[in-house]
């Protein structure tokens, strides 16, 4: 996860000084484009249905994974 406190980011600013865009290291980005999808994946999963960490394996046992 990223630290927001660390991310120094710089700004390009428009002829009124307003920020416009950002620039950020690429390994920054992709760090912050991964933590997006993964909360995009826990926002989608939320509603299901968990089981333990035995049935877990049981069913990947039955489904010749493990």
């Amino acid at each position: 996860m990223v630290d927001i406190k660390k991310l120094k980011p710089r700004f390009i600013t428009d002829e009124k000084g307003n920020r416009v865009e950002v620039i950020l290291p690429i390994n920054v980005f992709n760090a912050l484009i991964e933590d997006l999808q993964d909360l995009t994946v826990r926002e989608q999963r939320k509603d299901e249905q968990t089981i333990s960490h035995q049935e877990l394996l049981k069913e990947l046992k039955s489904d010749g994974l493990i």
